[in-house]
């Protein structure tokens, strides 16, 4: 009977990484399909970052809401329909024809990933009931995140150049069907708890993040004075300042705003929202960047990725026994501090750089992310009582996203201004009208290199111009990123170093639900 159970708690452990680890893969996998996909849709880098926000962006407003859904109808069930989800987007996103098709997809592919994820780790606690099984089980969990983020540029690189850029959507589909078989088989179902939905809440966030992400990516090119792009600005932070105020007031809130009062898990938060908002850009633009500027093939720009990922295999169990040795302020402040280098190290390196020159810098920032993911888990964990696990799960989930979301649309908008505005000086000087400059500006994403694509080959020296834009774009964002990086290292410092030790899971004297409610009605 003990090896029968030890081993449904093996598959169970099994399933919840391989899902897990297909939603991570999917933030990332896709990077470098993007030119390939900018040509045969012919599309440009606006249109590209919507493919990358479409399922991050539902991801972030939505999980937060997966987490409440899993209450009130079941973990388990919850978490089966979301996988169902992911893996019909998937389909749907390998079979699109057109841009719009291909965002559509991603946004359901989001929605599955918004119900499945929030169930994970709190499923895990469930099978796990021994702290040290249990500690074990969510390091290998967060490891396999890890490494899921680490290895998509890598398999996805590969993917694109032999089967196309489908294949890192049909991908999903196999995994997710075996997943789906063995969740309905060795996952127990957890009884529901009657809860209240925040639809209030989960309308201003959606459409207030909404608004937030298309004034940034659309701010840019259409001008950051354009009615359209200031009105949203203004709508984003009007529903968004609306929507903090509702969870202040609600007994049963979509997002417990009092837990970030505690400083080490407002910190742990902090991290991985930072390491995904430094990261997730970064790793949206060096694909475009070594397959546009620097002539790389796709598979050749996904090797370039093994050694971040060699660090994070290395990094993910190093970060848990410095976290169980030290507790999670080491190894998160020095993740954060090799982040901000390794990113900064970019700047170094222009349109003639070569691979052996820079390698340090993938080294480092795979190191700092892996020295970060198991930290920040482990750290809210601990720090939240069993009631209050499913909504520290979806909170993390959210801030890892919504920083991904994030990075990608604010280091976009810095570098696409600093492009532009050296672009536009660079065709002056070779004479090329001041308005078509728009359109030579989305040649990076592929759209008009001509290889495959639709649009003519630009002539060499209007491709010098753009490949030199594009890299003093790529550097003020990167610099830009490192910075805020390194300002995230010292504030976690200050804000995990306060001499409280971590307290075990449902004695934290954080606030529970009940003194909340009580709080509220006082």
């Amino acid at each position: 009977m003990g090896e029968s159970s030890a081993r449904r708690k093996r598959l169970a452990l099994f399933t919840l990484c391989v899902t897990m680890f297909m939603s991570m893969l999917d933030n990332v996998i896709v990077n470098n399909a993007l030119p390939r996909i900018g040509q045969d849709l012919d599309t440009g880098i606006s249109g590209l970052q919507w493919v990358a926000e479409g399922y991050s962006l539902v991801y972030a407003a939505l999980v937060l809401t997966g987490g409440a859904l899993g209450d009130r109808y079941g973990r388990t069930r919850v978490f089966r329909l979301g996988l169902a989800l992911f893996t019909v987007g998937s389909a749907v996103a390998a079979l699109a024809g057109s841009i719009g098709v291909l965002v559509g997809a991603r946004m359901l592919q989001g929605v599955g990933a918004a119900l499945l994820t929030p169930g994970s780790l709190t499923l895990l606690r469930h099978v796990f009931t021994d702290e040290r099984e249990r500690a074990k089980a969510i390091g290998t969990w967060s490891g396999v995140s890890a490494l899921g983020l680490s290895v998509g540029p890598v398999v996805g690189g590969p993917m694109v150049e032999h089967l196309g850029w489908a294949s890192v959507f049909w991908i999903n589909v196999p995994i997710g069907v075996a997943g789906l078989l063995l969740a309905v088989r060795v996952l127990p179902d957890i009884a529901p708890r009657p809860r209240r939905i925040d639809l209030a809440g989960l309308a201003l966030s959606a459409a207030g993040l909404g608004l937030l992400v298309y004034a940034l990516i659309e701010g840019p090119s259409r001008g950051w004075t354009d009615a359209r792009v200031l009105g949203c600005g203004a709508g984003a932070v009007v529903l968004l300042v609306a929507f903090l105020l509702l969870e202040l007031r609600l007994a049963e809130p979509m997002l417990e705003l009092r837990l970030f009062r505690d400083g080490p898990l407002g910190g742990a938060m902090l991290s991985g929202f930072m390491v995904s908002f430094g990261m997730f850009g970064a790793s949206f633009f060096l694909p475009l960047m070594m397959q546009g500027v620097l002539g790389w093939s796709p598979a050749a720009a996904g090797y370039a990725g093994l050694p971040m990922t060699a660090m994070l295999v290395i990094a993910a169990p190093l970060a848990g026994g410095l976290t169980a040795k030290y507790g999670p302020r080491v190894p998160l402040v020095f993740g954060l501090a090799l982040c901000a280098v390794g990113l900064g190290g970019l700047s170094l390196y222009g349109d003639h750089a070569h691979y052996p020159a820079y390698v340090w810098t993938l080294l480092a920032m795979g190191l700092g992310m892996g020295m970060t993911f198991t930290p920040v888990s482990i750290g809210v964990m601990q720090r939240v009582s069993p009631a209050q696990m499913g909504m520290a799960s979806a909170s993390i989930n959210t801030l890892r996203e919504l920083g991904g979301v994030l990075g990608i649309a604010v280091l976009g908008a810095v570098l696409t201004n600093r492009m532009s505005d050296s672009l536009t000086s660079a065709l002056h000087r070779l004479g090329v009208p001041p308005q078509a400059v728009g359109s030579i500006a989305d040649a990076p994403a592929g759209a008009s290199y001509g290889s495959g694509g639709t649009a003519p080959a630009l002539p060499e020296p209007v491709r010098a111009a753009v490949d030199g834009a594009f890299i003093d774009g790529i550097h003020l964002a990167v610099l830009s990123g490192a910075g805020a990086l390194a300002v995230t290292a010292v504030l976690v410092a200050v804000l995990l170093g306060r001499g409280r030790p971590l307290a075990p899971a449902g004695s934290s004297g954080l606030p529970q639900p009940e003194e909340l409610a009580e709080a509220r009605s006082a």
